[in-house]
């Protein structure tokens, strides 16, 4: 059986931090807490499960402080989590197997992070992230926000899954404010963060500047291309808000370049295509987004829904503008055997409830 320090940088984190402690505490064999400047009762609530608690000035650097944090790691293997994650009691069997049986020749460990949820709290958006790591081999975290560790060495993917649930918003402004201050004090952004700032522009509906950034981000060589995909998805939405559905269009066709279609840009593209009144066009898109492959383990950001209930209500919509009523209430059921409570789908029964009578639907 391995070992697992549990290395977490905390700040402010009263309210959540016992939630995933709990849930941790008979799994790692140490608990490692820096707080980077709490103001409440983070710190005597990590005393309840630890005395390993540090203090680290914030200095605008999630990797600084995460390395400080596994710098004092003493066992085989560091884990991290955030305060606001949770792991489900399954996921703790699986995790507490894995620490069983893990080969002690695995250098890195990748676990599924679930960072979206549905209205009914089904997992919207997943993608893998670096979770396990083995100590005492020089892994760094890189990057003063959306810090990652650079995968090397002998790596496993499991299916255990960490959720990410947050009982209250962030400071919107935290990551576009380290961004910004990093490129006035002359820092260059490397490709990934291109990437990342582009999207924090986008969020901050600041649309023909995160077109600049995330054209230049396409250019960049050594942009990873799942990053590269997803900046095709994100400029698209820059150029429809921008009123340049054309142009966004354009550039969802262009993510092809990088690899085979994804069922996130599928639909993207087909929306686009209804928005203009192309049911059939759009049609052959959704289509494409059901069979496209579902790769939880690639490390890009997975809606789930793109694979089957937005293609399902989708296909609905577009057979029902055509007049094709069958096809229609057939997407219409397969939509709801996927989300059955959710108003787009009670709105739709309804729907059908009331032309049932008037067209002979042979289903």
């Amino acid at each position: 059986m391995i070992t697992i320090s549990l290395c977490m940088i905390v700040k402010n984190e009263e309210a959540v931090l016992s939630r995933i402690l709990e849930s941790m505490k008979t799994i790692a064999d140490e608990i490692i807490i820096v707080d980077t400047g709490s103001a409440d009762l983070t710190k005597e609530e990590a005393r309840q499960y630890t005395s390993l608690i540090f203090d680290f000035p914030w200095t605008e650097d999630f990797s600084a402080a995460r390395n400080y944090a596994c710098s004092k790691a003493t066992k085989d293997y560091w884990m991290w989590l955030d305060a606001d994650d949770m792991i489900s009691v399954s996921n703790q069997h699986k995790l507490m197997e894995l620490k069983d049986t893990l080969d002690p020749s695995v250098d890195m460990v990748f676990m599924k992070y679930v960072s979206g949820f549905d209205e009914n709290g089904r997992p919207s958006i997943i993608y893998s992230r670096e979770r396990l790591v083995k100590s005492k081999l020089g892994y760094q975290w890189k990057g003063r926000v959306h810090e990652a560790i650079s995968p090397h060495g002998k790596l496993l993917y499991s299916d255990i899954e960490i959720e990410h649930r947050k009982l209250c918003a962030g400071d919107p402004d935290r990551n576009i404010n380290i961004y910004e201050n990093m490129l006035q004090m002359g820092e260059t952004l490397e490709p990934r963060h291109q990437f990342y700032y582009g999207r924090e522009l986008f969020y901050h509906r600041r649309y023909q500047e995160a077109v600049q950034v995330l054209l230049h981000f396409l250019k960049e060589p050594d942009g990873w291309e799942e990053n590269k995909i997803d900046a095709c998805l994100q400029l698209s939405h820059c150029y429809e808000k921008l009123g340049k559905d054309r142009k966004g269009l354009t550039v969802l066709f262009y993510s092809f370049h990088y690899d085979v279609p994804r069922a996130e840009v599928c639909c993207e593209i087909g929306r686009l295509l209804m928005k203009s009144h192309s049911y059939n066009q759009a049609i052959h898109w959704f289509q494409e987004a059901l069979a496209a492959p579902l790769n939880e383990y690639s490390g890009a950001f997975i809606q789930k829904d793109c694979h089957d209930y937005i293609p399902y209500i989708q296909l609905c919509v577009c057979y029902d503008r055509l007049g094709e009523y069958d096809k229609a209430y057939e997407f219409h059921k397969r939509s709801m055997s996927v989300k059955p409570e959710a108003e787009a789908v009670k709105f739709n029964q309804d729907y059908f409830q009331g032309i049932i009578g008037s067209f002979p639907l042979t289903t």
